[in-house]
């Protein structure tokens, strides 16, 4: 696969990566997990789970690994990973994030699966954890879900302790969730702490559904950020596991050309010229091959221009989301 620099941080990439929001906790909010999954969410099952597709990843040629604290126990199966074939992938990087607490205490059916707190403390804590899980392979960090309403863009404390963590050699980014996503995203170009922007990357949902940050992604970019794509099949809601209006038209332009929705919505993400990275959410060797295939997928001007009629108003897409259940 393909190896690219993420922006100015100096880190090698490639155009898929593989997130592991799904991988390290038993219960998420993607579609059809307990298909994909099975009953049997025990810790060791999906360490197991977790390795397998690291090792599935690492042989089809991905070299981006996302986590975050609030992933479960991502980072320690990823930590358990990668010390277990210390020396074999060695080209990996590694990115995680801070700000949210898993507190589901590894139940399917908790009230409450995570806690954000965007504050200085957090910062410091958990920075020490996912060192701790990752070692010295942690590349990139970043704040998790930053958004004007958290007040962490304007957090001087926080903002000092990123760029000293960034002058200590760690890449330093944000990730952007719900309505607000580009005006987060232009906040964070603006911040300024010691006359310097602490940020080089940022990672933003954009699919078909939710295209909204795309403008401010291309500044982003264009300022030499680093760009990575998440949530690129919105949670499931791109793929068979959820039959609706948008699926059937990914599925008619994929006819053609031998491609599934998955494919279709994956290719249409990695058609934007300032994505550096796509991240792909599968968490069975089958769906990792069938994402990867969107690679060579190739959609013409005239498709992306129809696929563009699918994007939905931005508040309506994230309540949909806010209304997925955990399973």
């Amino acid at each position: 696969m393909e190896r690219r620099t993420l922006g100015s941080t100096g880190l090698a990439v490639t155009p898929i990566g593989l997130g592991l929001a799904a991988l390290g906790r038993p219960a998420y909010i993607d579609l059809g997990r307990a298909r994909d999954l099975g009953p049997d969410r025990s810790v060791e099952v999906m360490e197991a789970r977790c390795h397998l597709m690291l090792d599935a990843a690492y042989a089809s040629g991905v070299r981006y690994v996302d986590a975050a604290r609030s992933y479960g126990r991502a980072e320690e199966f990823l930590g358990s990973w990668l010390r277990e074939r210390a020396g074999a992938v060695g080209d990996v990087t590694v990115g995680s994030k801070w700000g949210y607490t898993y507190v589901a205490d590894w139940r399917m059916d908790a009230d409450v699966h995570e806690v954000k707190d965007h504050s200085v403390e957090t910062l410091r804590r958990q920075v020490g954890e996912s060192r701790a899980a990752l070692g010295d392979r942690l590349a990139l960090y970043q704040i998790h879900s930053a958004t004007l309403e958290s007040g962490v863009l304007e957090d001087r404390a926080v903002l000092a302790e990123l760029l000293a963590l960034r002058r200590g050699g760690l890449a330093i980014g944000l990730s952007v969730s719900g309505p607000r996503q580009a005006d987060a995203i232009r906040r964070a170009l603006e911040a300024r702490i010691d006359e310097a922007n602490p940020f080089q990357a940022v990672q933003a949902t954009w699919n078909l559904l939710e295209p909204s940050a795309g403008a401010a992604l291309a500044e982003a970019k264009a300022s030499g950020w680093g760009v990575l794509v998440k949530e690129a099949l919105a949670n499931g809601r791109l793929t068979p596991h959820r039959h609706e209006a948008a699926v059937e038209q990914l599925e008619r332009i994929g006819a053609d050309r031998g491609a599934a929705a998955d494919q279709v919505a994956l290719a249409a993400a990695l058609a934007n010229p300032w994505a550096d990275v796509v991240l792909s959410g599968a968490v069975t060797p089958e769906q990792l091959e069938s994402n990867l295939r969107a690679l060579a997928v190739e959609l013409g001007s005239d498709e992306l221009e129809a696929l563009e009629t699918l994007a939905e108003p931005p508040e309506a897409y994230w309540a949909a989301r806010g209304s997925l259940p955990w399973s």
